[in-house]
């Protein structure tokens, strides 16, 4: 029991204390933070659709803890084959540090000095074990075997503060370590741009879109869902900030954050959705962007006909690719560089990320952009693709009813059923609602903003005492309507009718 918490602890020291080091070289060096990257880009497809379904926005924090919880019970391990075998528990500290080593220098744009916490982390861990084992070993036998480090004097106290200060090292570490990455973080950068004001402003939000039990129509920066492969936000200074455009052009470009802010700019309410979002999930969310065009930046590059594919990348390495066609068809793609009003925040792109009506995220959303290339999808395969997730995906029609909740109890009389409905870039243009196996009844639409940006939708229903199946369905523009077919999320999107039970007494 002893040697397990002694593993424990001298892990706990040496990840803290690599935090630290990891403030330094960049966060992405961190060995928590970089092993938990490499899971992140390996884990099977399936496995993350679990995690996103289980945990939604917090999968990241999810991610983290359970890696945590895994590296106590392999320290726990380390420490207890430390009283028979020193070589043995050596053997176990080097195999984590190498782990961490070998992640943190496959990181994009990773340089050897990445590999300097885990190396730290090993090396503090290492030292720490030998120190606790002996102690642990003079406490529970002072006999201790020969593989074992010499036992020293003291007992059960003084094992117990080489533990205390152990564990206190690595949470003074990696509090300290996340507060030094935070010091070094682009903070007072985001908060010294001045958005240029839009050469295009946006419509404005008519009287009545906002239907009384739906969702907000415009979500705040705060409630927006954030789903990507970053486990830390990756920190971009705008004064460093440039967009490559190049590949099969005539014309390749590079332009800076200042060039970027000299360009038109246009202002638009755009509803963004995620791939993983389930029937009746809330990976989604509308807000008012401030960019300017992709069109007019392709167009200035002269893409070669045969290009049919825009490979936009983040500063991480992570890729996504968007049909050229779509981002040059007149629709309001962007280059955003606001949301609601303010610098974009760090989780969700700073300084500058893409935005698509009509397109999943992974397909058409890149964050912290620094690139695009213009190729084909014969030719490359985008980060998800290779994961099994459809090269092409356009946003399938789906509506969702917020309120009742399920499980909800109402009492007889009129309830006002209502939700949000999206089909972006083609446009609502009838929701449904049925009860139990009654005929279909139309919805009231609330007025939007544009096809771009979800409806909100309300039906009275007069309740009677009892369990109640509600269903909902919308039409879109095009005239198709969501098929009852349940599919999960992959390859392309999840289907079919988001459904509620509730009592009536």
């Amino acid at each position: 029991m002893r040697a397990g918490l002694a593993g424990v602890a001298a892990a706990a020291a040496g990840l803290g204390l690599g935090e630290v080091v990891a403030a330094f070289i960049g966060p992405q060096s961190s060995p928590l933070l970089a092993v938990g990257g490499v899971v992140v880009d390996t884990v099977p497809g399936p496995v993350k659709d679990f995690g996103i379904a289980v945990f939604g926005t917090h999968d990241k924090t999810a991610l983290i803890t359970g890696t945590m919880v895994l590296l106590a019970g392999y320290a726990a391990a380390v420490g207890m084959a430390a009283l028979r075998s020193w070589v043995l528990a050596l053997g176990g500290v080097a195999l984590f540090t190498v782990i961490g080593v070998v992640a943190a220098l496959t990181r994009h744009d990773a340089g050897l000095a990445a590999a300097v916490p885990s190396l730290v982390a090993g090396l503090v861990a290492a030292t720490a074990l030998r120190y606790l084992i002996a102690l642990a070993a003079s406490v529970s036998s002072p006999d201790a075997p020969v593989a074992a480090p010499p036992p020293l004097d003291g007992g059960r106290r003084r094992f117990l503060v080489g533990v205390g200060i152990a564990a206190a090292v690595g949470a003074v570490g990696g509090f300290g370590g996340r507060y030094l990455t935070s010091r070094r973080a682009v903070t007072a950068a985001r908060q010294a741009v001045v958005l240029p004001p839009p050469a295009q402003p946006p419509p404005p939000i008519p009287p009545g879109a906002q239907v009384p039990g739906a969702t907000a129509y415009v979500t705040s920066a705060a409630d927006f869902y954030r789903i990507d492969t970053s486990l830390y936000p990756p920190q971009v200074d705008p004064a460093s900030w440039q967009l490559h455009i190049h590949g099969m052009v005539r014309n390749p470009l590079t332009i800076t954050w200042e060039q970027l802010l000299q360009r038109p700019m246009v202002s638009r309410y755009v509803t963004l959705a995620c791939v993983s979002n389930d029937v009746g999930g809330d990976l989604i969310g509308n807000a008012l962007w401030l960019g300017t065009p992709i069109k007019a930046l392709l167009d200035e590059a002269q893409p070669l006909p045969e290009a049919d594919q825009v490979v936009s990348r983040s500063v991480d390495g992570w890729t996504c690719g968007t049909p050229a066609s779509v981002l040059r068809d007149g629709r309001d793609a962007l280059l955003a560089i606001g949301m609601n009003g303010r610098p974009l925040p760090v989780p969700h792109g700073f300084p500058v990320r893409m935005v698509v009506p009509g397109l999943y995220g992974y397909v058409s959303a890149c964050k912290w952009i620094t690139e695009i290339e213009l190729t084909r999808f014969a030719d490359f395969d985008a980060y998800w693709v290779p994961r099994g997730w459809s090269a092409q995906a356009p946003i399938k029609t789906q509506s969702r009813i917020d309120t009742p909740r399920d499980g909800a109890r109402r009492k007889p009389g009129t309830v006002t059923i209502a939700g949000v409905a999206w089909a972006q870039h083609r446009g609502i243009t009838k929701v449904e609602v049925q009860v139990d196996a009654q005929p279909w009844a139309t919805a009231t639409l609330a007025p939007a903003v544009s096809a771009d940006t979800w409806v909100q939708w309300s039906h009275q229903w007069q309740a009677t005492p009892g369990d109640h199946t509600l269903r909902v369905r919308a039409t879109d523009a095009d005239g198709q309507t969501q098929t009852s077919t349940r599919a999960s999320p992959a390859p392309d999107g999840a289907t079919g009718w988001h459904t509620v039970q509730i009592t009536v007494e």
